[in-house]
């Protein structure tokens, strides 16, 4: 029976970006192919690790990194490299901001890789397959929406000027690990993210979702977005959201007016 845990050396990175990565990881074990950071093996009183990991994660702008560059890796093991300047021996390089759909393709590649070196499948891993290969997609599009932190006021608005427009498919994950989940799972046309609300990473899910839907409409709502807040909080908000791939921002509690606005660019 195959193993089919790929072990992952994380160096470097914010802890937002770990935070990121660490939800990923506990969300592939639902999955066939399961990721878990790598924790090395110590043999009994020599100090020495005795196993390493199958893939190695390397933020090209920390300290760390310049080891990566000065040693070529073990046999097996890849490099994903995340950054400028990256070493030859480097199986994968990533840019900034991070792409968290791209690290996912090229974690199953590495999957995809260590089964030809068991003899197990006859493939050609030269480029990374799409994540999205790996669920199974209705033939005809469904146009869906992602609603993350809106209350019950923002949500029923929302969802009827959504069905307006032809957007009748709604989900509504109940913390930011099941919306990590959804993101990676599907197509949207809109995500609407409530960022004061503090009981999901807001922040982080718009970026995510910026990510994998570039097209999309990625609406961010404030009500430090209103008229009536202070200037430096909606400069504030403006610049953060803009950070974050927010497209279109707009005050709470929703206006009816405010969002006819922002349905026209679903038509």
């Amino acid at each position: 029976m195959l193993n089919l845990r790929i072990h992952v050396g994380v160096v470097g990175f914010s802890d937002v970006e770990r935070h990121a990565l660490n939800t990923i990881f506990r969300l592939s074990e639902e999955r066939e192919v399961a990721y878990a950071p790598w924790v090395p093996l110590v043999a009994q009183g020599s100090g020495i690790s005795v196993t390493g990991p199958e893939v190695v994660l390397v933020d090209g702008e920390s300290a760390e990194a310049v080891l990566f560059h000065a040693k070529p890796s073990p046999e097996g093991q890849r490099v994903i490299w995340v950054g400028d300047e990256a070493p030859d021996h480097a199986w994968r390089v990533l840019g900034r901001p991070m792409s968290w759909s791209s690290l996912l393709e090229d974690l199953d590649a590495v999957y995809a890789a260590r089964q030809v070196d068991s003899g197990f499948l006859d493939l050609d891993i030269s480029s990374p397959g799409r994540l999205d290969e790996l669920v199974d997609r209705p033939k005809v599009p469904i146009r869906r929406a992602l609603l993350v932190g809106l209350d019950a006021g923002d949500s029923a608005l929302l969802q009827s000027q959504l069905a307006a427009v032809g957007v009748e498919e709604v989900d509504a994950p109940r913390s930011t690990e099941q919306a990590v989940d959804w993101i990676s799972r599907h197509e949207y046309q809109c995500g609407a993210f409530n960022i004061d609300n503090h009981q999901v990473d807001a922040w982080l899910l718009s970026r995510l979702f910026a990510e994998r839907n570039p097209h999309a409409m990625n609406l961010g709502l404030s009500e430090h977005a209103s008229p009536l807040a202070a200037w430096w909080s909606r400069r504030r908000v403006r610049k953060d959201s803009h950070r974050s791939g927010i497209n279109a921002l707009v005050s709470r509690p929703l206006s009816r007016a405010e969002l006819l606005l922002c349905m026209e660019r679903l038509r």
